[in-house]
């Protein structure tokens, strides 16, 4: 902001969140900015991360239950599978951000106790404290958001009968699922919501269309049909 600015001004404009915060960010984003408009980039650390980890569970998910469709036509290997990707996802989703934050929470750390003797009291060191970002909250949430995401094909084609319905009640449940994730990302995020709905829609269909190519391929090059229990 410019020195000048009148002091009336001054009470419109936020407090900035601090680094890693997550709950600032979330705080900041629900108040519009000075001029009436939302403050996008204050949604951007939060927002990725929930649209990221909610895209993986469902693309991932999805893809394996129809990649196992390819070799195995029986429904319990579909739902037994895509209930291991859940779980695995989200175990996995949970324990790489929890290291990928703590260790950004550690460099804070480190860079917060070399600028501690400079400070004549502990009000600097205090903030900083605060600032730090928290491990297990980030884990928690992107397990919360990848289970969220897998839930969707999981639910609406794990427990049908036929193989034809299963298929198709995954690739059109995660179809609407992916266009709406990237169109309600885009929307938050004051994009285009058409574009990245198309994007996200078009990569998970890739995806998906990759995983069911490659295990029906390695089924009929080796002649292996996975029989259910």
């Amino acid at each position: 902001m410019a020195p000048n600015l009148g002091s009336d001004l001054a009470p419109q404009f936020p407090s900035n969140p601090k680094h890693g915060e997550v709950a600032g960010d979330v705080e900041a984003a629900a108040h519009d900015g000075p001029d009436g408009r939302v403050n996008y980039l204050a949604r951007a650390q939060w927002l990725r991360a929930a649209v990221l980890g909610a895209n993986d569970g469902l693309v991932s998910v999805a893809s394996l239950m129809i990649g196992v469709g390819a070799v195995n036509g029986g429904a319990r290997a579909m739902l037994v599978s895509g209930l291991a990707g859940l779980v695995a996802g989200a175990c996995s989703m949970a324990i790489g951000e929890f290291v990928s934050v703590y260790a950004q929470y550690d460099i804070q750390v480190a860079h917060s106790e070399r600028g501690r003797p400079a400070c004549s009291d502990g009000s600097s060191s205090e903030e900083a404290e605060e600032g730090l970002p928290s491990p297990a909250q980030a884990a928690g949430a992107s397990a919360l958001a990848f289970a969220a995401g897998a839930a969707l094909p999981l639910l609406s084609g794990g427990f049908l009968r036929h193989w034809a319905a299963r298929v198709a009640a995954v690739c059109a449940s995660s179809s609407l699922g992916l266009a709406g994730f990237g169109a309600a990302g885009a929307y938050l995020g004051g994009a285009s919501a058409v574009r990245s709905g198309a994007r996200v829609l078009l990569g998970g269909w890739l995806a998906m269309a990759v995983t069911f190519a490659v295990l029906k391929m390695f089924s009929l090059a080796f002649k292996t049909q996975v029989m259910s229990a």
